[in-house]
């Protein structure tokens, strides 16, 4: 296959050649002599040009007779024309600075841009070539190496990026956008990391706008944005043809084609792309059988214990027997046997992608897209549970009017249907409960026990004899304990003891309708298992979702430039339509819900000081429909002088309640799941439940009231300093210190049936509401990061970052887990377009050639992270330890041909962890990269 693509290669590449010339050259900045990344470059009086690259420089083939004029520009520089009589050598044009007109660039490099000096806020970027050269699996991956940014792992299909604390497996309080559109999935209310996202072929940069900016971004953007853009069509037509191999059946193919079609008078006027990608890889498996973080009972206990990604052993109240030593001695408490992870859940990850998108010029500056999005596939995400996303579907469809840095209208439309999705956790609940019921097993357990192992134990030796002593009142408490002393001697039998009764529980005393345990690998399992994932919600005996969820968008901004400032007005309209059948919402009985949103928002831009200073003042203004009206202000400056940028911001942002949040209607069993609009009343803390069920006193009920859920909120201040110095170090630092307020969690209580009469308790139902906390938290951080350039290719990097919480002697259980290292750090080393001579081994070996190895690439990163405690769901809370890990990889090119060959290894060195607890252990991931790529060629 290699081969025949090194053909198709070499022959359009001759096929270009014929009849066409190419002229080649470096733009530079005239006063420092810095290469311009990114400046345009157009044949006069056609639309045929190209950029610069990361050292400035361009290439551009036409068939058009010499001489002939360039039209070179760069924003905030002023334009330049170029007559070009002589294609045979290179070019060297220097373009001189415009105070005057100065606006913000993209950063497209290494080196410092315009507008990473300018912005307001934190910003870090990758850009196409750092997503080649990253040594990362794949560059949603390799973000990790960029400062302050976290990357979590919930299975090898999805990663979860954040920023400055209160990580999760369900990143709602990060917004995601692909070319300004909202990335996440309706139903769930945020992204599945980018496993529904772009293919890698066809991202042009990432931006992550680290920190709370709804003012600029709207609400969610609460903890940060992360901002994708891909090619354009125009800029980069041709072939990209990517395949990759690697360990764990690892196999990734990807094709990105893109064309340009011209009017009859040689105007370039439509344009599209078309891209393709597939994965398959054997997932990491969760199998971490650690007891659950403050879990009552160890791999010690004889009856078992609920061990982290073993589901159907958590602990039952019923099975407790622990204070009745003296009646029933050494049976304490036990667990039912539950199913491993690997048992239940699919890990022959799949992943599918198709984009496309048509791109039509009304004028050079005016163009209409239509982009159309489709992401398919089977991975495990985490959450409250675990889950088995199984053939879940996403469409996304954008139709878009914009006139560049002037004006845009967008309007989309995103759809996602869960497939064949289901629970693990409830899937194993139900797996159990259809052999035997909680009760019914119990209550087999105990009578085996009773009857068998407790007279096996009172007829040991030595066993100890309660003599009632009026003179001792601590005489029986004393006999407990010498039962408790005397049994340590023999826990081989205890523990024998017990694995009869589990077996008696699981396979005899069968009442009607119950079965024995189904066992993993047999027939009656199969069967079992493949009735309940098929079925949907709890009702229904089942564990499947049903998610054909929407959402609807349409967002128009508009840019006015007076000469005395720029300002900048918008507005965007949101509806969500969530459609469950109420396996998730509370859409039940032809209920159906929706869920509008609007913003609306001014940013005024002005110059001070010869363009030196920059103030920037937003004010965002949104409501939804269930929500009061929130404000979201920022107000910002940054001075610029000579290569150095000081800035000081204040930021602002909102989080409104996801669909769950607001409409979650979820039974798993033990407990329904419930969103919360209306508040909740009269609900019994569990704690004193419990109680009342040991005492039968009513008095030890503690009633209490949730109030109706309202957005969360965040305020930000953040001072920083970027600087290029000495003309091969970068530095860039920032310190923040951020309020937030109204954090969304959920508290536990339970609806009682109480008879008065009797002072009984006929039933009970537990909920787990939705609610905010009163309390407010701070967090605090410092970051700091170092590029040196050197030898021309050569760079070493390294960044640093702090962050704390400061709870404020809070206790309120509802403030989310902030779940982040306190320090982390990367270190790395990279090269580029390496020429190596390795002729000095004549030295060795006179017969050695002088053979030069030229256009090398590799890139080295150590990536460290303090241990934290991670905490999630009470299933999925504990330490992370620390952990450090390498990523590699060298590459060759071949521009002859524009063929890449990479070779790396994400891990390295295989130093198996897990980084998020619940999650699976992950190691390392060796691949081989082919790339064939005609990208950029007119």
């Amino acid at each position: 296959m290699l081969k025949s693509l090194t053909l198709i290669c070499c022959l359009f590449f001759s096929l270009q050649q014929t009849l066409a010339q190419t002229i080649r050259g470096t733009v530079k900045d005239a006063q420092t002599g810095e290469a311009l990344i990114g400046a345009n470059v157009v044949i006069k009086g056609t639309t045929t040009g190209t950029v610069t690259d990361e050292d400035g420089k361009f290439s551009l083939t036409t068939t058009q007779a010499l001489p002939l004029t360039l039209s070179v520009s760069y924003l905030g520089y002023l334009p330049q024309d170029v007559v070009v009589k002589d294609a045979s050598g290179s070019l060297t044009i220097k373009l001189n600075p415009d105070k005057v007109i100065l606006k913000e660039v993209e950063i497209t490099g290494s080196r410092l841009s315009e507008k990473q000096k300018e912005s307001p806020l934190t910003v870090e970027s990758m850009d196409q070539i750092a997503i080649r050269q990253t040594p990362a699996f794949n560059f949603y991956e390799g973000l990790g190496q960029l400062k302050g940014v976290d990357v979590t792992s919930a299975s090898l299909g999805f990663k979860i990026i954040n920023t400055r604390g209160f990580n999760s497996t369900s990143p709602v309080r990060s917004l995601q956008i692909i070319d300004g559109v909202d990335n996440q999935a309706p139903g769930l209310s945020f992204s599945l990391g980018n496993f529904l996202g772009a293919p890698d072929l066809d991202v042009l940069k990432v931006d992550l706008v680290v920190g709370a900016s709804s003012a600029f971004y709207g609400p969610n953007a609460f903890n940060g944005v992360i901002s994708m853009t891909t090619k354009d069509p125009f800029q980069t037509p041709g072939l990209s043809v990517s395949l990759k191999g690697g360990e764990r059946s690892l196999f990734e193919g990807s094709i990105r084609w893109a064309q340009v079609i011209k009017n009859k008078s040689g105007l370039e006027k439509f344009a599209y792309k078309i891209n393709g990608y597939f994965l398959r890889a054997n997932d990491w498996e969760a199998t971490n059988l650690d007891p659950v973080f403050e879990t009552l009972d160890d791999q010690n206990n004889p009856g078992g214990y609920d061990a982290v990604n073993k589901y159907g052993d958590e602990f039952y109240f019923a099975h407790d027997y622990s204070k009745s030593i003296a009646a029933y001695p050494g049976l304490g408490r036990f667990y039912r046997t539950g199913y491993l992870e690997t048992d239940l859940v699919d890990y022959d990850t799949r992943n599918y992608k198709m984009t496309g998108a048509f791109h039509y010029k009304f004028r050079q500056d005016l163009q209409l897209i239509y982009a159309a999005n489709f992401g398919s596939g089977t991975t495990v995400y985490q959450g409250d549970n675990r889950y088995s996303l199984k053939d879940i579907l996403f469409f996304q469809n954008r139709i878009e009017l914009q006139k560049k840095d002037k004006f845009f209208i967008r309007a989309y439309a995103t759809n996602e249907d869960a497939g064949k999705s289901y629970d693990a956790y409830f899937t194993a609940l139900l797996l159990e409960r259809g052999a035997k019921g909680d009760v019914n097993w119990g209550t087999d357990y105990f009578t085996n026990y009773s009857t068998l192992g407790v007279p096996i134990i009172r007829n040991l030796p030595g066993y100890p004899q309660y003599v009632f002593d009026p003179e001792n009142p601590n005489g029986y408490q004393e006999y407990v304990d010498s039962i408790s002393e005397f049994l340590l001697q023999y826990t081989s039998l205890i523990d024998s003891l017990h694995d009869n009764a589990e077996n008696y529980a699981n396979n005899e005393s069968i009442s009607p309708g119950e079965h024995a345990f189904y066992v993993p690998g047999t027939a009656a399992f199969d069967s079992a298992f493949n009735y309940i994932t098929s079925r949907e919600s709890y009702a229904e005996g089942g564990s499947r979702f049903y998610d054909k969820s929407a959402l609807y968008h349409v967002h128009g901004e508009y840019k006015f430039t007076p000469r005395f400032m720029d300002i900048i007005v918008g507005s965007n309209y949101r509806m969500y339509r969530p459609n469950s059948h109420g396996t998730i919402f509370s859409d039940t009985s032809g209920t159906k819900i929706s869920n509008a949103e609007f913003g609306v928002y001014a940013g005024l831009e002005k110059r001070f000081l010869d363009s030196l200073l920059k103030i920037n003042a937003t004010l965002r203004v949104d409501k939804n429909e269930n929500f009061d009206v929130l404000f979201s202000p920022a107000v910002s400056a940054v001075y610029t002088l000579n290569k150095s940028s000081f800035r000081a911001s204040f930021s602002s942002a909102i989080r409104n309640p996801t669909l769950a949040d607001q409409y979650l209607f979820y039974n798993v069993g033990r407990a329904i799941l419930v969103g919360n609009l209306n508040g909740f009343d009269s609900l019994v803390a569990i704690p004193s439940l419990l109680d009342f069920i040991n005492t039968q006193k009513y008095d030890t009920l503690d009633f209490f009231n949730v109030k109706p859920l309202r957005p969360e909120q965040v305020k930000s201040i953040e001072v920083g300093y970027r600087a290029s110095l000495f003309q091969h170090v970068f530095v860039d630092m920032s310190y923040y210190y951020s309020w937030y307020r109204y954090f969304i969690g959920y508290k536990l209580g339970a609806v009682i049936d109480y008879n008065e009469i009797f002072n009984r308790l006929n039933g009970f139902q537990v909920y787990r509401v939705a609610s905010n906390t009163e309390d407010q938290v701070t967090t605090n951080g410092f970051s700091i990061g170092l590029n040196y350039y050197f030898k021309e290719f050569y760079s070493i990097n390294g960044n640093y970052s702090y962050n704390k919480l400061n709870r404020q002697g809070s206790t309120d259980p509802i403030i989310p887990a902030f779940n982040t290292p306190e320090n982390k750090y990367n270190i790395g080393i990279s090269g580029r377009d390496i020429a190596v001579n390795i002729g000095f081994l004549n030295k060795l070996w006179k017969k050695l050639p002088v053979i030069p190895l030229n256009n090398y690439g590799f890139s080295i990163n150590y990536k460290w992270v303090q241990g934290f405690l991670y905490e999630g769901s009470p299933q999925f809370t504990g330490m992370v330890p620390t952990y450090g890990k390498v990523d590699a990889q060298i590459n060759k090119s071949i521009p002859k041909i524009d063929l890449t060959v990479k070779i790396g290894a994400s891990n390295l060195l295989n130093n198996k962890k897990f980084e998020v607890y619940g999650g699976p252990y992950v190691g390392r991931m060796a691949y081989v990269q082919v790339l064939f790529d005609l990208g950029g060629k007119k």
